[in-house]
């Protein structure tokens, strides 16, 4: 939930108000429910709330202590939040408001930085110690939540969107080689603390960063589970893995229904969203909303998958809404997805995450998700082929898999200035992969793809695309003591079945089998798989208009190869190549850059 934003300045001068406003205003899709900024010396903060527990003004943002010895705004939700409240109180902490944000500030004088080991939930926050002038900045386990810096000289920005930042001006916007080579290589993922801007950065997740008022700063990176087995999991069989999977996930679920508002579920008729609605009404939930979206046909390709959504709607009685998009709406949701992105994603199920948030929002303020369960529980196609690998050879496997391109093959796409001297792709995942802490190949992979490439591809998707419309969503398979539980899993169950073995043994408990042992599917938005008619017609004007001229970033006799045929060029992994080339352009174009 909400927006934040704000200026840490180191050269003497008091910060930009104006600027930390503008901030503030380019959030307030985040937080159309209250807004508010507070300044002391060198730092301002700026909240844009979105009202989800503590309805009251007594939960407004920047909230400070009674005391007036800090002053914090918090994005995002403490699920264990009353239980933490009542601990608190016990050791003599005064609550004005019931708000989880207060439990934030509160825990913070209680326990210092090592709070964030406390608590349960998706998170950003921004405090201010008014003795020492340190400004404290978090970011939750799994990078649900997201928090952008821009850093000068003399000064500090931080925001919860890049466009935020951008609203504020004075931002470094050249393109930075090393993030751009991420992007063409991982399916438009780049990885903390890049953006394709070199002058922003993104705090990583399980990061707890305190910068000094003379702008040094300290990183504290307070979590990461183990991908080893572990003692108190012997003589676990598939039976007890599957039960403690299940009793896990429940929890997770049961944790996310925390909120003083109705919370509903986006449901695509997958084995994921299924359990989730399964387990909601295993608790008794009644009249449950959930939500689902579809398109057109294209090309031969289906544009919906109703009739396994309809199935678990009517099993479980669920309040079910249908929202179907006709191919001619694509082109102009487009263009109001990409001004939603943080940050260039090329996956086809933005433009269906932001009509269907636009729509829920209608209905409901939160949402529960099933994002994260493939990198969780080795859904995907690759997995199999990745655990066969040695640990030596697991590096080049993983490329070999998952990467859209070798970088060999850059250097016929980016103009010189643009292209790296080294595979700066390959080296960071070397690198992860080398790292102590995970068993086996599988275990390598599943840790890279978890804290990594799910964080800023599918989670920051969901983030973006939903909080456009002021919709929180929560992802109980992110959960991380799930996450925890899974790490330590052995590969062989996950792998069972075809992927996510553990995880369908878990749903057979609770849901029809047609659900559990369908194909895997995904978000299809076949007017963009084919570049079909208007979309291809936006694609050509944002690679043929002067501002992508003007920036050189591609070849021209690449991009022509591409838009002489526009569905033949793919990638390794399958993508349209002109589709994630194009996407970068009109990112670009969309925030004047």
């Amino acid at each position: 939930m909400c927006g934040l934003s704000g200026e840490m300045r180191f050269d003497g001068t008091r910060p930009d108000l104006a600027a930390v406003a503008r901030m503030s205003d380019r959030l307030a899709a985040r937080g159309p429910d209250g807004h508010g900024i507070w300044s002391r010396d060198a730092v301002a903060l700026a909240h844009r709330r979105l009202k989800i527990i503590d309805l009251s003004e007594r939960g407004d943002q920047p909230m400070s202590d009674a005391q007036q010895e800090l002053t914090g705004v918090f994005n995002g939700c403490i699920y264990n939040y009353e239980e933490l409240r009542a601990e608190l109180v016990g050791l003599g902490h005064r609550f004005r408001s019931t708000s989880d944000t207060e439990v934030v500030l509160k825990a913070y004088q209680q326990w210092g930085a090592d709070c964030v080991d406390r608590f349960y939930g998706m998170f950003a926050f921004a405090l201010v110690e008014h003795r020492t002038g340190r400004l404290i900045l978090g970011r939750d386990r799994l990078g649900i939540k997201p928090l952008y810096l821009a850093r000068t000289p003399g000064r500090l920005r931080f925001a919860s969107s890049l466009p935020a930042l951008l609203a504020a001006g004075d931002v470094d916007t050249s393109l930075d080689p090393a993030a751009v080579h991420q992007y063409l290589s991982w399916h438009a993922t780049v990885a903390a603390p890049r953006t394709v801007l070199a002058g922003v950065r993104k705090l990583p997740p399980a990061t707890v960063r305190i910068v000094q008022p003379d702008g040094s700063h300290e990183d504290h990176c307070y979590w990461q589970p183990s991908y080893t087995r572990r003692p108190e999991h012997a003589g676990m069989g598939p039976t007890e893995w599957r039960d403690a999977v299940l009793d896990a996930l429940r929890t997770a679920v049961r944790r996310r229904m925390v909120a003083d508002v109705q919370v509903g579920v986006l449901l695509s008729g997958g084995l994921d969203s299924s359990l989730i609605v399964a387990l909601l009404a295993d608790e008794g939930q009644r009249d449950l909303a959930t939500f689902s979206v579809g398109f057109e046909s294209e090309g031969g390709d289906e544009g919906d998958e109703f009739r396994y959504s309809d199935l678990i709607a009517k099993e479980f009685a669920t309040d079910h809404h249908q929202l179907v998009v006709p191919s001619r709406q694509v082109s102009t949701a487009l263009d109001a997805a990409v001004a939603a992105m943080s940050e260039p994603m090329m996956s086809h199920d933005v433009v269906a995450f932001h009509l269907l948030s636009e729509e829920v929002a209608r209905h409901v303020k939160v949402v529960q998700s099933g994002q994260g369960a493939d990198e969780v529980f080795a859904g995907y196609h690759w997995y199999p082929r990745l655990a066969e690998a040695a640990r030596e050879e697991e590096p080049e496997r993983y490329a070999e898999t998952y990467f859209d391109r070798p970088h060999t093959d850059l250097a016929a796409m980016l103009q010189p200035h643009m292209l790296p001297r080294e595979d700066v792709s390959g080296r960071f995942v070397r690198d992860h992969m080398a790292a102590p802490g995970a068993e086996t190949a599988l275990d390598a992979a599943l840790r890279l793809d978890t804290h990594v490439m799910l964080v800023d591809d599918p989670v920051k998707r969901v983030d973006n695309m939903t909080m456009d419309w002021g919709l929180e969503a929560r992802v109980p398979f992110l959960d991380h003591q799930l996450v925890e539980l899974a790490a330590a899993c052995p590969p062989e169950l996950k792998l069972a079945d075809g992927g996510k073995g553990v995880l369908k043994e878990a749903g057979r408990k609770l849901l029809p089998h047609d659900v559990v042992d369908r194909p895997k599917g995904y978000f299809p938005v076949p007017a963009i798989t084919h570049m079909a008619g208007p979309v291809l017609e936006r694609v050509r004007e944002a690679l043929r208009a002067p501002e992508a001229k003007r920036r050189g970033l591609f070849q021209d006799s690449y991009v022509a190869g591409l838009l002489a045929a526009p569905d033949r060029h793919r990638t390794k992994r399958g993508a349209n190549a002109l589709w994630q080339v194009a996407l970068l352009e009109i990112w670009l174009q969309t925030h004047g850059i």
